[in-house]
């Protein structure tokens, strides 16, 4: 382990490297299961001069199935440790900008801010891209379907909704997690941020409470545009229903006219009679015609 090193990333770390770091800078690295623990002090706390951070971070982002992970940084002596299970985009990323500008990744804190802003502009692309996915699905559901054209399909909508609702609730867990850690790293005692970093922590904590606000429209959004799904699947039902009804309507007097003719009493002479038959069929279909033109009159369908 070279002394110099300024980052030292563990990426799904054995217990041996685990206990080789630990040895090495006189730290504790937190377990999996310790990084699990929702409970703030658990998560931010300084202890034996270094600051231990533990962020929930979204990742998986561009799959159907969008998964929440845990990151924890720890910066100890100038140096930054990343513990982590998972390898996120913005991880990637930073890597590929620290190889072209090592410069800018002279100090442990410089590079905690770099991360962040890494993992910040991903959670900005994802909130731009659910905002668009939500204009384009609340077009598709107030717009009224054209002549000719193929019904919409309210289950895939569903489906849509779902999983931008989800990934929207991934990316405010994660807005909150880093608000927290940002604002905990900016009251620490321990660390020594040079005032680059401190106003670079400053903006990215203005840009999360910003962000955090507009994820939090998008999910009501979300809610709204759910509600109106269903309302529209429901205005659907009583149509196909509303159809029905007034065909069993317009059917039941033939049905019933027809019984009449169809009874076998001798008292009913004019049964027998030569225009009888005509009468009933045209009170079979007269009926029906009339019951048809006052449900198409008072707009039943």
């Amino acid at each position: 382990m070279p002394a110099e090193a300024v980052w030292i990333d563990l990426l799904e770390p054995t217990p041996e490297e685990e206990k080789k770091i630990e040895k090495f800078l006189g730290i504790e690295v937190p377990t999996r299961e310790e990084m699990r623990e929702i409970e703030t002090s658990n998560r931010l706390y300084e202890e034996d001069g270094a600051l231990y951070m533990t962020a929930t971070v979204v990742t998986k982002i561009d799959t159907a199935v969008p998964e929440t992970s845990q990151v924890t940084f720890i910066l100890s002596a100038g140096r930054l440790i990343t513990n982590r299970y998972v390898d996120p985009l913005p991880f990637r990323r930073y890597v590929a900008y620290a190889e072209r500008h090592p410069q800018q990744c002279a100090t442990g804190a410089a590079v905690l801010a770099g991360l962040l802003e890494a993992t910040v502009n991903r959670i900005a692309d994802v909130i731009e891209r659910v905002g668009g996915n939500l204009d384009s699905i609340s077009t598709e559901v107030f717009t009224p379907p054209r002549r000719r054209s193929p019904a919409r399909d309210f289950r895939d909508i569903l489906d849509r909704v779902g999983q931008n609702g989800d990934l929207v609730g991934k990316a405010r867990e994660t807005l909150a997690s880093l608000g927290r850690l940002l604002v905990f790293a900016q009251q620490a005692t321990t660390a020594s941020f040079s005032a680059d970093v401190r106003g670079r922590l400053r903006t990215l904590s203005r840009d999360v409470t910003q962000m955090a606000d507009h994820a939090s429209f998008l999910g009501n959004k979300v809610n709204f545009i759910l509600d109106a799904t269903l309302g529209m699947i429901n205005i659907d039902q009583n149509n196909i229903l509303k159809i029905f009804s007034v065909v069993t309507v317009v059917l039941l007097p033939p049905s019933v006219i027809g019984a009449i003719f169809g009874m076998n009493f001798k008292a009913m002479t004019w049964f027998e009679a030569p225009w009888g038959p005509w009468i009933g069929f045209a009170l079979m279909f007269a009926a029906p015609a009339i019951l048809f033109a006052i449900a198409k009159w008072r707009r039943w369908f």
